[in-house]
């Protein structure tokens, strides 16, 4: 199939050969119709009806590369093929498309032209969307800077017709015409600049079209201001203070001296520098201020100095500003002690408020860290009286001291200041305690109780007492006597103390069975001036000893043996109680315990004894072959360790019935006086113990209701009310063994 490009060679050639004249037919048309959108009818321009362009045949050749135009060959309606751009499509003011129709039968041609229009289609643009503009601040008023226009690919009144500039109160804009037509702004200076207080202009340049409607573009300019060296460096005081503490480490930081330039680079750029009147000490070229040597608040305590800050414009601006360095005082100083008078010996009987020492108190630091309070532990009886001005202190004692409690005090006197964290020093105090005859001698024991046998020989010591004196050197030293005030013969007659060692020995023997225990008093007495002394109750108990043999109350003794005779009648039975043999032994305990026996007996057979009670009984009834008198030897022992005994010997005789009832009354009426004897005398002794016995409890009683409070009489008292007491329970053991012995004898 032939090409649009074919058929117009063919038609060109045709037209040539016939000599063919062709008419030019013209349209507009704007761009960026929709597709399908009618531009003309070529029957109706060209006279033709609809039934004869179908029969002739007519076609539309698109003079180009690309086809935006097409015909409706039914209706010969030429339409819009594809959207048109006419900035795509032409690049000059004015945009035509060539088209060729052919009508055939005859063959007929035509020259379309069809021009597209401009419409504003297109915002004016910047070719760069920022512009940057450095501009001095020392620039003149009215000085022009050149910007770059925007462009617009529409045409005519649809192009760039204008510029704007947004709101400055130190730029304006001129609007120039080129040789072209083009609308380009030059940027006024219309106020000076000054970069410290704006160093950036941000402005906005709009260009606008004359289509209807308008269009915009916009780009941004961007003045930066340069610098001029047209500030000095400012510090942000004029003078500073600083506080150091007095330990702070050599290297330290002191202050950041802080000078600012406005200006920018090297103009800003600032050294630091101290004055000439600066000691050569402190001189450093930084603007940060160390510390390069040791402070010392006692020293010194302020540094002042002037430091300069230049900047390294081409023409250098300087300042300068006072620097003040106050030296804050550190609790680096411990307090000082210096004891200027001490009495280092103190007698125990001093009253309270007595002045030990005096001494006065320092601390270097100041301030609170000066300020110093001293103490001494509380358990110790002295105290620290401060002065008004708390520069020096007495040390006094606060209760009376005992030398027998405490003879030596090592006092720690502490002296803390008030800094944080505090100091302390401590400085030690020793004091002797003088000893004062404060203290009676005190017996190791109260009462004392001793246990001495009987038959002692004479002169040998009996009991040993000790006293203690809690005082030192002659105020302890002590001797010994007994009390010998009490009217009247006394045990201590026949007693003798050692003074020195406080050992009594007894004159004489003793014998249990005359005196059973008694009491008497020591004295214990120091050395002091004035002396003291103190009493004891001796409480001594005589220990038996087995010294007396049983001693027989029936049969009744002659000449140390006991012998008797009973008479029973022959008939009687097994069992029957024939006599009993009555002794006592004076000694007490085993010593006095006593038991029987038979020794000889002319028949084991028919008689028994009880080993207990020393009753005589028969074992069985008597026989005809029996023997009429029968002789019994008993032996009565005590159980002492070496026993002692005696002997009795009991006759009986076995008579008939009949003469046994006659001498049985005779017998019986004897029997019973003697036995009427004997407990009469046992009713006495009863009697006897058991009054002596309440007699006991009464004095107990009296005692315990007669105690006072007085201490030295009550000591006293309760010494002998302990060895009374004691004494009495022993006396009611006695009288318990008497009616102990009382009760078996019956």
């Amino acid at each position: 199939m032939m090409s649009s490009r074919g058929y117009v060679s063919v038609f060109l050639f045709l037209s040539a050969i016939m000599n063919t004249v062709s008419t030019v037919t013209h349209y507009s048309v704007p761009e960026e119709m929709e597709e399908g959108s009618v531009v003309a009818n070529l029957a109706t321009d060209l006279g033709l009806d609809v039934k004869t362009l179908k029969e002739r045949k007519m076609r539309v050749d698109v003079v180009g590369n690309k086809k935006y135009i097409e015909i409706n060959k039914d209706t010969g309606e030429l339409f819009i093929f594809e959207r048109i751009d006419r900035e795509l499509l032409c690049r000059l003011k004015t945009c035509f498309l060539k088209l060729d129709a052919t009508i055939e039968n005859p063959i007929r041609m035509f020259n379309i032209e069809v021009e597209i229009t401009d419409i504003n289609d297109n915002a004016p643009h910047f070719r760069r969307g920022t512009m940057h503009l450095d501009i001095s601040e020392s620039s003149p008023v009215g000085e022009r800077f050149s910007l770059n226009n925007a462009a617009d690919p529409d045409v005519g009144t649809n192009s760039v017709k204008n510029y704007h500039l947004s709101s400055s109160e130190h730029f304006s804009i001129e609007i120039q015409t080129g040789r072209d037509g083009t609308k380009f702004a030059d940027l006024i200076l219309k106020k000076a600049l000054d970069r410290e207080q704006q160093a950036v202009h941000n402005l906005i340049l709009t260009a606008v079209d004359g289509g209807v409607p308008t269009r915009t573009g916009t780009a941004s300019i961007i003045v930066r201001v340069l610098d001029v060296n047209d500030n000095a460096p400012s510090f942000d005081k004029d003078i500073y203070i600083i506080d150091v503490m007095e330990n702070s480490p050599i290297g330290s930081l002191v202050v950041k001296l802080n000078a600012t330039d406005l200006d920018e680079g090297s103009n800003s750029d600032i050294v630091y520098s101290y004055s000439l009147y600066t000691s050569e000490r402190t001189q450093q070229i930084t603007g940060t201020l160390i510390l390069k040597d040791g402070l010392d608040y006692e020293e010194k305590q302020v540094y002042e100095m002037k430091v300069l800050a230049a900047d390294k414009g081409a023409v250098s601006l300087s300042t300068h500003c006072n620097v003040v360095v106050r030296v804050e005082d550190v609790n680096d100083n411990k307090p000082e002690i210096d004891i200027t008078s001490l009495s280092s010996r103190i007698p125990e009987d001093a009253p309270p408020g007595t002045v030990v020492a005096l001494m006065d108190v320092t601390d270097l630091d100041s301030g609170v860290n000066g300020q110093v309070v001293c103490s001494v532990p509380g358990h110790l009886p002295f105290d620290l009286n401060p002065s008004p001005d708390g520069q020096s202190y007495s040390l006094v004692t606060k209760d009376y001291l005992d030398k027998e409690t405490m003879h030596i005090y090592n006092i720690t006197i502490t002296a803390k200041d008030l800094g944080s964290p505090a100091l302390s020093s401590t400085k030690v105090i020793q004091v002797d305690v003088l000893d004062v005859n404060d203290n009676s001698p005190l017996f190791t024991e109260s009462p004392y109780i001793f246990y001495v046998p009987e038959n002692k020989k004479a002169g040998i010591s009996i009991c040993s007492v000790s006293a203690r004196d809690a005082d030192g050197g002659e105020n302890a030293e002590v001797t010994y006597s007994l009390d010998r005030k009490i009217p009247g013969p006394t045990v201590t007659s026949f007693l003798n103390i050692n003074e020195a060692d406080g050992t009594i020995s007894a004159l004489k023997g003793f014998d249990f069975e005359t005196l059973k225990t008694f009491q008497f008093q020591v004295v214990a007495t120091d050395s002091g001036t004035p002396s003291l002394s103190s009493n004891v109750t001796v409480n001594v108990f005589i220990l038996d000893q087995n010294d007396n043999a049983p001693v027989i109350l029936y049969p009744v003794s002659s000449n140390g043996s006991a012998e008797g005779v009973e008479e029973i009648p022959r008939n009687v039975n097994a069992g029957h109680l024939v006599t009993k043999v009555r002794a006592y032994d004076a000694d007490i305990g085993y010593n006095g315990w006593l038991l029987f026996s038979l020794q000889e007996v002319t028949d084991h057979s028919l008689f028994g004894l009880d080993r207990y009670t020393g009753q005589i009984r028969t074992l069985r009834s008597f026989t005809e072959t029996d023997e009429a008198e029968h002789k019994l030897v008993i032996l009565v022992k005590d159980n002492g360790n070496v026993s002692l005994s005696a002997t009795a010997t009991v006759v009986v005789k076995v008579v008939e019935p009949k003469e046994a009832f006659a001498a049985s009354d005779v017998k019986s009426a004897t029997k019973n006086e003697e036995e009427n004897n004997v407990t009469f005398y046992l009713m006495i002794t009863l009697g006897s113990v058991s009054t002596l016995f309440l007699i006991s409890i009464i004095v107990l009683i009296a005692m315990q209701c007669s105690k006072t409070t007085d201490y030295t009489s009550k000591y006293l008292q309760e010494t002998n009310y302990d060895g009374t007491l004691f004494a009495i329970h022993k006396l009611v053991r006695v009288c318990l063994t008497f009616y102990c012995i009382f009760v078996l004898s019956l």
